[in-house]
C-alpha cells in the first residue's frame, strides 16, 4: 500500500513480511521504503517491543519519516516475541542473519544501520560488532547496562523489569496477523517461559555507576539525557570508541526523543548515503547544561578541569566529634524514598523531590555560598578513608544543589559496596554518575553519605554503617570552564515534521492511583512505596485491537531492619479483538525479599482466554546473596 508524503523527498510504502531464518524460524517484520528504483540503505530496529501494538504509534510516526528520506526504516520482533516464530533466545544469532537477509534485497544497497533505544540499544551496539562489514552507524538512545551500581544490587531497576518481561514475554501472538497458529504457539510460549530475575540475580557486580555497552567498531550516534543513569555509558562511549563517535545528552525520558531525529537522519545520511552532512564537525558532546545547549569537543574536554574539595576543609560536616577525627554514618533503611524513579519515564513524580528530608537521614558536608556560577560536566568522583570493618557494607553519596531558602536539588549520586578489610586503613572510591548542572552564585554544594539507599539498592544485611577520616577524604569535581563557550556557535536542533501517529484512544481508569505514594505506618515503623506506570488505562488501536493494563508496584521496610525490605508487583494485562471473540487476560505477581544468606523470590503467572483458565504456574525460588 502507498500514500504520498508532500513534505519528503520520497513518497513511501510499506508491508508486513516474515524474514526466514536457517534454522526454520521466521521473525515478524513490518518495512517502510522510499518510493523508488535505486536500491537504498537500510535503519533496522530489532527489540522485543511487539511492532502491532506496544511500538505501533512510534513506529508509524518514526520508520515513514525515514523512509520518506531515503532510508527503508525496517522493525522486527524478536523470536518468540510479538509475533515472530519459536520460543525466546538467540538475539544476537538471530540478529546477524536478519541484518544478512537485509542486505541480499534487491531494493537494499547492502548499507545498514542500527537504531535502539534501552535494551534495544546495547542489542544494536552489540550486533555492530558482530557484522562491521555491513552494518555502517548505530543511534543507540539510553542504552542499559546491568543490574548493579558500584558493586551493590539494584532494587527498583531489577524488580520492576523483571516483572514487565515476564508480563511482556507471556503475551500471545495477535490472531490478526498470526492466523489460527496463535493458540498453539502462545500455549508452547507459556510452557517455556522462566522468570529473568535468576540470571540477573547472580551476575557479576559492576564496579562503576552503570556498566558501558561495548563501544562498536562502527561510528555511533549515543543519546541520553542527564536524569537516566545511561548518560555515563554514553559518555565512555564517545570517549573510548575507535570509531567517529558523537554524543547528545538533554532533558529527556526514556526513548529516541523527536528533537534528535534529524539528527540521527543527518547521521544514516553521512555513513549511509556518503552525504557529507557536517556531523564530523561537530562537537564530541553537545548536551543541555542549565537552560543551553553548549557543545564540547574533544570528549574529554579541555574547558573541563577537576577540582578538589577536602571533606575537611571546602566542604564540612556539622558530625565530626571533638576526640575522634572519625565521622558516623549510619541511616535509617528508609532512606532513599525520595530517590525518585531509577529510570525515569518523563512523569512528574520520577523526578527526585527536594532532597531535604533525604539529607536529614544523612550526614551531609556543605561548602560555603558559592561568589560565582559553577558548571559541571562529567563525573564526579569521592575518595574516602574508612575505618575498616569485618563486614563492609554500602555508601551512597549524593551531590546536592542547595539553595538559600533551604531547597536541595539532586545533581548527582554513586553507590560502593564495601568489602571487609582487616588493613590499618580502608580506602574507598565512590564513581558518581555523570552530570550536567549550573549551580548559581549564592547557592552551596551539599554532599550528603548514607548507609542505606531503598528501593534504589537492595540493602545490605548489616546496619552498622561506616566511619569516614574527612581529613583523608576528597571529593572531585568535573568543572567546566565558565568562558568554554566564547567564540562558539550556538548548539541549535531543527525539529523533524514526521507524520501523525495512528490514533490510539486511551480510556484513563476512573479512580486513577497516584504515580507514587509513600505510606508511613508509625506504630509498626514500616515504610511503603507504591508506584503505578503510565501504561495504566485501556487503549483501543486503529486496527480494532483493545488493550487493558493495570499495575502496582509495592516497597516496603521497617526502619531499622534490613531484611525485612520486601518488593511487590501485581500487573493485569487484557487483549481483545471483539469482531472476532478473541479475549485473553494475562495476571502476574512478582515477590522478592532476602534473609541474611539468600535472595527469595515467588512469580505468580495465569493466562486467561475468553475467561478460562488455560495456564497457571508458580516459580519458587533461592539464590545466594
Amino acid at each position: 500500500m502507498s500514500h504520498p508524503t508532500p513534505s519528503y523527498p520520497y513518497r513511501t510504502t510499506h508491508e508486513d513480511l516474515r524474514i526466514p531464518l536457517s534454522d526454520g524460524t521466521r521473525l515478524f517484520a513490518r518495512i517502510w521504503r522510499p518510493v523508488t528504483d535505486e536500491p537504498v540503505p537500510a535503519v533496522l530496529e530489532y527489540s522485543a517491543g511487539r511492532l502491532t501494538d506496544w511500538t505501533a504509534a512510534e513506529d508509524a510516526r518514526r520508520h515513514p519519516w525515514y523512509a520518506g528520506h531515503g532510508h527503508a526504516g525496517v522493525r522486527v520482533d524478536l523470536r518468540g516475541h510479538g509475533n515472530s516464530d519459536g520460543l525466546p533466545g538467540g538475539v544476537l544469532a538471530d540478529g546477524v542473519e536478519v541484518i544478512a537477509w537485509l542486505a541480499a534485497r534487491p531494493w537494499c544497497n547492502g548499507r545498514i544501520g542500527l537504531l535502539g533505544h534501552g535494551p534495544g540499544a546495547t542489542t544494536a551496539l552489540a550486533l555492530a560488532a558482530r557484522t562491521p562489514d555491513t552494518v555502517r552507524a548505530v543511534v543507540a538512545a539510553h542504552p542499559e547496562g546491568g543490574h548493579h551500581h558500584g558493586g551493590a544490587l539494584l532494587a527498583d531497576g531489577l524488580h520492576t523489569r523483571a516483572a514487565a518481561r515476564l508480563a511482556d514475554a507471556a503475551r500471545p501472538p495477535d490472531p490478526r496477523y498470526t492466523g489460527d497458529d496463535w493458540r498453539r504457539m502462545w500455549l508452547e510460549r507459556l510452557d517455556a517461559l522462566e522468570p529473568p530475575a535468576h540470571a540477573w540475580l547472580v551476575e557479576p557486580p559492576s564496579p562503576g555507576p552503570a556498566p558501558s555497552p561495548a563501544p562498536a567498531p562502527t561510528p555511533v550516534l549515543a543519546i541520553s539525557s542527564w536524569t537516566d543513569p545511561s548518560c555515563t555509558a554514553v559518555l565512555r562511549l564517545v570517549e573510548e570508541s575507535a570509531a567517529p563517535a558523537r554524543a547528545l545528552i538533554g532533558a529527556w525520558p526514556p526513548g529516541l526523543p523527536d528533537d534528535a531525529l534529524p539528527e540521527t537522519l543527518r547521521w544514516w545520511d553521512q555513513w549511509l548515503s556518503d552525504i557529507d552532512t557536517g556531523v564530523l564537525k561537530e562537537p564530541a558532546l553537545r548536551s543541555r547544561l542549565g537552560r543551553r545547549w553548549t557543545g564540547d569537543d574533544p570528549w574529554p574536554s579541555p574547558d573541563v578541569r577537576t577540582i578538589h574539595y577536602g571533606l575537611d576543609g571546602p566542604l564540612r560536616t556539622a558530625g565530626t566529634a571533638s576526640d575522634d577525627r572519625f565521622v558516623h554514618v549510619r541511616s535509617p533503611q528508609h532512606t532513599g524514598l525520595n530517590a525518585g524513579a531509577h529510570r525515569p519515564l518523563g512523569r512528574a513524580a520520577d523526578l527526585p523531590p527536594d532532597q531535604r528530608e533525604e539529607d536529614g537521614r544523612s550526614v551531609c558536608f556543605d561548602s560555603v555560598p558559592l561568589p560565582e556560577p559553577l558548571e559541571l560536566l562529567g563525573a564526579p568522583a569521592l575518595r574516602l578513608r574508612l575505618r575498616p570493618t569485618a563486614t563492609g557494607g554500602h555508601i551512597t553519596a549524593r551531590l546536592c544543589d542547595v539553595a538559600p531558602d533551604g531547597t536541595s536539588t539532586l545533581i548527582t549520586r554513586g553507590v560502593l559496596a564495601t568489602t571487609p578489610s582487616s588493613s590499618p586503613s580502608a580506602e574507598a572510591t565512590i564513581e558518581l554518575a555523570a552530570a550536567g548542572h549550573a549551580v548559581p552564585p549564592g547557592h552551596r554544594l551539599r554532599l550528603a553519605l548514607s548507609s542505606a539507599y531503598w528501593p534504589w539498592i537492595w540493602p545490605d544485611r548489616d546496619t552498622g554503617g561506616f566511619d569516614l577520616d574527612p581529613s583523608h577524604s576528597t571529593l572531585a569535581l568535573p568543572v567546566r570552564h565558565l568562558a568554554a563557550d566564547a567564540g562558539t556557535a550556538p548548539v541549535t536542533f531543527k525539529p523533524p515534521h514526521l507524520p501523525d501517529a495512528p490514533p490510539v484512544h486511551l480510556t484513563e481508569p476512573l479512580t486513577a492511583r497516584p504515580e507514587r505514594l509513600t505510606i508511613h505506618d508509625i506504630a509498626r515503623h514500616e515504610w511503603r512505596t507504591e508506584l503505578t506506570p503510565a501504561a495504566d488505562g485501556t487503549r483501543t488501536h486503529p486496527d480494532g485491537l483493545v488493550r487493558d493494563e493495570h499495575t502496582v508496584t509495592a516497597y516496603r521496610i521497617l526502619t531499622g531492619d534490613p531484611l525485612s525490605a520486601e518488593a511487590r508487583t501485581d500487573r493485569t494485562l487484557r487483549m481483545e479483538r471483539p469482531d472476532i471473540g478473541w479475549d485473553i487476560t494475562l495476571q502476574t505477581r512478582t515477590e522478592l525479599r532476602c534473609d541474611a544468606t539468600h535472595f527469595i523470590a515467588r512469580t505468580h503467572l495465569t493466562a486467561l482466554e475468553a475467561g478460562t483458565t488455560v495456564f497457571t504456574r508458580t516459580w519458587h525460588q533461592r539464590f545466594p546473596r
